[in-house]
């Protein structure tokens, strides 16, 4: 995609959502943590239903060993893998307050070393909670990335280092949720909604989905007297 269209691109998704958040819900960085972890192959909706009663009780590291792994597993079983992840939350919260005086270190490197937290994990944190320029690489903008041209590449890696390539200031805070919000409801996988699509022209999918064929209603005639 060539700069000017890339610039394009970016304008048109901020113009439509000019302060883009993360679909997740917490109240402080650490649960934004918990949350981003118990999130990997799960629904954000799945999440948030699970998390909210689990967050009006816990707010601190502390305040989740004390719950301990099987309580924990009462609150999030609805999750996708949520034995491997009561087990990866307690852990990293352990070492957060073994290594880090229970306060969720502003590094991605040092958030790499907690259970549980990969690239993706520690660059949404890095992103949300520190305001850092990260891309974090699902599944939504590895195929936006690729589908639109965008930022293409083999690998999770490769696409994040192609969007810090082309993305410019200054789109690089807000790239990371516009591009997913529109992988999750416009660009989706099966079949993208092309023809609502504010940057169709733009993109590089030679297949573009037509609209849905409306249901012809049926006309009253009127009785010949």
């Amino acid at each position: 995609m060539k700069k000017t269209d890339v610039i394009e691109f970016y304008s048109r998704l901020a113009a439509d959502n000019p302060h883009p958040e993360t679909e997740l819900e917490s109240g402080n960085v650490y649960q934004l943590l918990v949350a981003v972890v118990l999130s990997a192959q799960a629904t954000d909706i799945g999440v948030n239903k699970a998390t909210r009663a689990l967050f009006r009780d816990v707010y601190t590291p502390e305040q989740m060993v004390a719950l301990g792994e099987d309580g924990l597993k009462q609150h999030i079983k609805t999750i996708g893998l949520f034995n491997a992840k009561a087990k990866n939350v307690i852990a990293l919260s352990e070492a957060l307050i073994a290594d880090h005086n229970g306060v969720v270190p502003a590094d991605r490197d040092a958030l790499e070393k907690l259970a549980g937290v990969g690239r993706k994990t520690a660059n949404v944190v890095m992103n949300v909670a520190f305001g850092a320029e990260t891309f974090a690489v699902d599944t939504h903008i590895f195929r936006v990335g690729n589908r639109t041209g965008l930022a293409k590449g083999k690998t999770p890696l490769a696409v994040e280092k192609n969007l810090d390539k082309a993305t410019p200031s200054p789109f690089r805070l807000h790239a990371h949720h516009w591009l997913i919000l529109h992988g999750r409801y416009v660009c989706k996988a099966r079949t993208p909604e092309c023809w609502r699509c504010g940057v169709s022209d733009l993109c590089a999918f030679k297949a573009k989905t037509p609209p849905p064929r409306q249901k012809a209603s049926a006309q009253l005639v009127a009785p010949e007297e």
